[in-house]
């Protein structure tokens, strides 16, 4: 499915499947559906050749018949899915339910003939809306539309040299000594006083970037810190709820902040900055309001504390402060930046003969380091030969001239250049609020669900959509959060200007329909398919009541409060159903009794909602792939639950939700994470029965290591050879027979053993490109070992120590360490020359007291040997430890770095000063 043929692509096949002698159709019916399907696919070629040519240069009455067959296509497979679903006939149930789910099936068996009679009619109906249609294809000539569609050549892969290259500090440099300058400088008293500055400038300028250099750059030098973004609809008290959580992040995850209205935020917030030099940034401010409720929390308390806002808007500005106007990159960094992104040696030498054209479109980007990536990106992509066609078709030089008008231009272009799929996923994200971070797990899920997915040979759905997910990266029209550390990313966001775009293109295309706080008493418009409400209000008297649900195929809710919502019963087509966040006014509470009868279902996310259980009825949901229930206060799953033989991802960790003993009966799942398991004493036998599973997250802390659960453990580990991500959190498993599979790449592991396992070795894992695993201690012999791995990305060591905090130094020998790029110990680092050679960042402690005794002298000068290095992450551990060797020790580190011919940023803290 996707944004040009609706469910054309999906439906075709069902129509095939459907005349299969099983369903029984009567030969009439048949006969209608094949010529259903020849027609189909005609028009399926017509809607095609339309997608190529941008709607905005479509005939008006071409665009009607393209909406129509699109309208047409979701009916008929609602229609074709609703049959399908019903005379399959159900699974029995074991134990008490058998009887309930006979009689339920007998009462199935008599409704057969009638759906088949339904079906009939519904055929025949929309036969004659498909004659309609055809028509009219024939009278607006359609299929004489002449099409140039774009070259969809595969973009560079370079993911992880992509997000590097965003992420680049180019022409930022000024701007932050600068900024650096204004916040430290003056006398004594003008030092110790409160300073707000507000960086100010349109969207894609960087404004973040340089807040977060800032922060970067200065937060070890405060007490508290906190970077919080606000966005166009705030909720002031969610914004008082990430500062407090920032600064405090231990004490407030345990705090019930929800309980808070906003004044008692702001007298916490208020309380915790008494005394304390603070440094917070407040990202993204949209209006004078916003920011004058947020100022209320912060005061003067003479300590020298420091305020940083971003805004587009320079009355907010103005009114918070010190405004810092940034500027557009100049030519040379423009230069220096665009090339960055086309040549990984950031060298123009390989253009010159489109150096004059490369100087137009960089002209033309005004130094909008967006434009300059997203227009850099799209070349990437294309033969030199093509970029004046690239350019002409941008169509630069016509009406208005201005910046923000040129990149949208940019943005719309990238967007008609990608391939029909890719423009349906990228809509989809009109779902989600401006800056949210989205779960790449849960979004690829709901792409599955809702058919955007294509089926490719030897390849699972799940990562075909993951394809997409990194194409979008590389197309820059989404960006990933934080670092990418071993070659994937968990979540991304959507830049501003580009989610501007999103959403005005999905509204054309009555794609999504979105409803915000301010938009409660909008009636929505149209046949509405996807409905997404964001920090909103449902209400019993709101646009919901006046929606026709019975064609709505998502239903998005994130950061509600719900008065009420329309019976599930009227959600008969639902693919997704996703309550995230979500709140019930005046204690009511959402009720789930008619689950069971929405039979399209495919989704099911409920989590961080105060729901007590789920209905036995969803049993009955035999297409539901996803299940999420994480957060929630539900005890137990229901035997019904066992009878989703297509349940893929499974989620219900973070909760008190009893892991059933009959897991074993959910034999598609690919994705399952849980904790809780040691009331279910069959689950670790039931679990090797799991054989699909690609990802596996699990929390069982009770397992005896001398017990026969252990070694049940082990085993039914063992039968996992499908297994790409592990995540075990057990201190008493013992895993040393464990069999890992082959095509492990990324293994967290917590456990209580003294030593590495021995299964994690070359010869074993040798895909492994992430590795995060706690040990009593950290032996020169583990990590020659772990050097030896070939693909190794990033490495975390960890040690669950309650004693003596000291690691031996860490000694990687020549050749160690073939392709690592981060390194985390606890223990410093040694580097002999020729090992990690591609080592970026790293991250060690330094016991000063232990290393004293042991004659230590603080030579730090193998951090030279790592060519690569641009961060180096150090915490002096002080104890027991006179001052003269606390600054030692500090010295020493800052003299490594600063001779590094890098000279890498050096993040150095110091834990048990006295």
């Amino acid at each position: 499915m996707d944004l040009a043929t609706g469910a054309m692509g999906s439906l075709l096949p069902k129509l095939v499947q459907l005349l299969n002698e099983k369903y029984k159709l009567q030969k009439r019916i048949k006969k209608d559906v094949k010529l259903l399907e020849r027609e189909l696919m005609s028009m399926h070629a017509a809607l095609r050749k339309v997608a190529d040519v941008p709607r905005d240069q479509l005939d008006e009455l071409v665009k009607i018949w393209a909406d129509d067959v699109r309208d047409l296509s979701y009916d008929m497979e609602d229609v074709a899915d609703s049959f399908l679903v019903r005379v399959e006939g159900f699974e029995p149930a074991a134990n008490s339910q058998k009887l309930k789910q006979l009689v339920k099936q007998m009462g199935d068996l008599l409704t057969k003939g009638k759906t088949r009679h339904k079906i009939a009619g519904e055929i025949k109906d929309i036969k004659l809306r498909v004659k309609e249609v055809a028509d009219r294809r024939d009278r607006y000539r359609v299929d004489s539309i002449v099409a140039n569609p774009a070259d969809t050549t595969a973009v560079d892969p370079r993911l992880l040299a992509l997000y590097k290259e965003n992420q680049e500090i180019v022409g930022v440099e000024e701007a932050r000594d600068e900024l650096i300058e204004k916040l430290t400088d003056g006398d004594v008293v003008s030092k110790s006083q409160l300073k707000i500055l507000s960086i100010f400038g349109f969207g894609g300028l960087g404004k973040t970037t340089l807040a977060r250099e800032l922060y970067d750059r200065l937060q070890a030098q405060y007490d508290y810190q906190a970077f919080v973004i606000v966005g166009r609809n705030p909720d002031p008290k969610k914004v008082f709820k990430d500062i407090l959580l920032g600064i405090d992040k231990q004490k407030y995850m345990d705090f019930n902040l929800a309980m808070l209205d906003e004044r008692q935020l702001i007298d916490e917030l208020r309380e915790q900055l008494v005394n304390k030099r603070y440094f917070i940034i407040i990202d993204d401010v949209w209006d004078t309001k916003t920011w004058g409720i947020i100022r209320c929390a912060f005061m003067d308390n003479d300590c020298g504390s420091r305020i940083i806002i971003t805004t587009r808007i320079f009355e907010v500005a103005t009114k918070a402060g010190d405004v810092y106007r940034i500027k557009p990159l100049s030519s040379e960094k423009s230069e220096e930046l665009f090339y960055t992104r086309l040549s990984s040696d950031k060298s123009k030498c390989h253009y010159n003969q489109q150096v004059e054209l490369s100087e137009k479109f960089l002209q033309k980007c005004g130094g909008v380091p967006l434009a300059i990536i997203t227009i850099a990106s799209l070349l990437a992509s294309k033969p030199r030969d093509d970029w004046s066609k690239v350019y002409n078709s941008i169509g630069f030089g016509l009406g208005h001239n201005e910046d923000v008008e040129n990149m949208r231009k940019i943005l719309l272009y990238s967007y008609h250049d990608m391939p029909s799929y890719l423009k349906t996923c990228l809509l989809h994200l009109a779902i989600y609020p401006e800056d949210h971070e989205i779960n790449k797990v849960g979004l690829i899920w709901k792409w599955v669900a809702e058919g955007f997915v294509h089926d490719e040979p030897n390849m699972r759905p799940f990562e075909v959509g993951e394809r997409y997910f990194n194409d979008l990266i590389n197309r820059s029209m989404i960006r990933p959060v934080q670092e990418v550390r071993h070659g994937a990313v968990s979540a991304c966001y959507v830049h501003d200007m580009v989610l501007d775009m999103i959403c005005s293109l999905s509204n054309k295309e009555n794609f999504v329909s979105i409803l915000g706080s301010t938009e409660q008493c909008t009636s929505l418009q149209g046949n509405v398919r996807r409905l997404a409400i964001q920090n909103g209000f449902i209400h019993k008297h709101g646009p919901l009541a006046n929606t026709h649900t019975q064609q709505l195929r998502s239903f998005n809710a994130t950061c509600c409060l719900i008065d009420a919502m329309p019976s599930l019963e009227n959600f008969q087509a639902l693919r997704i159903l996703d309550l995230y966040v979500c709140s019930f006014a005046n204690g009511h509470s959402y009720h789930l009794e008619h689950l069971g009868k929405l039979l399209q279902l495919r989704y099911l996310r409920l989590e961080a909602i105060p729901i007590t259980e789920l209905p036995e009825e969803i049993g009955d949901l035999k297409f539901l792939q996803t299940l999420n229930i994480r957060q929630t206060k539900i005890k137990e799953l229901p035997l019904g639950v066992g009878r989703l033989r297509q349940l893929k991802c499974l989620k219900i960790e973070y909760g008190s939700v009893r892991v059933p003993d009959w897991l074993g009966n959910l034999t598609s799942l690919e994705d399952l994470s849980v904790d809780n398991v040691n009331e279910s004493p069959n689950f670790v036998k039931e679990l090797g029965k799991l054989t699909e599973l690609r990802n596996l997250e699990i929390w069982i802390w009770e397992l005896d290591a001398e017990s026969w659960k252990c070694q049940a453990f082990v085993d039914s580990l063992g039968k996992l050879q499908k297994l790409q991500e592990l995540s075990i959190w057990s201190l008493e498993a013992n895993l040393e027979t464990y069999v890992p599979s082959r095509q492990l790449r990324e293994l967290w592991l917590r456990t209580n053993s003294s030593s590495l396992p021995m299964w994690i070795s070359a010869s074993l894992v040798p895909n492994l490109t992430y590795l995060w695993v706690s040990l009593k201690a950290v032996k020169a012999q583990d990590i020659e070992i772990l050097g030896r791995l070939p693909e190794l990305l990033t490495m975390e060591l960890m040690v669950e120590s309650s004693g003596d905090c000291y690691s031996p130094p860490c000694e990687c020998s020549e050749g160690a360490f073939p392709k690592l790029k981060h390194w985390d110990t606890p223990a410093p680092l040694l580097a002999l020359k020729g090992a990690m050679l591609r080592v970026e960042s790293v991250n060690f402690a330094v016991c000063v007291r232990p290393l004293m005794d042991s004659n230590f002298d603080f030579d730090f000068g193998s951090l030279g040997n790592l060519p690569l290095l641009e961060k180096a992450t150090v915490c002096i551990i002080c104890t027991g430890a006179d001052a003269w060797e606390v600054a030692e020790a500090e010295a020493a580190v800052t003299r490594a770095v600063q001779v590094h011919p890098n000279r890498p940023l050096l993040c150095l803290t110091k834990y048990g000063e006295t």
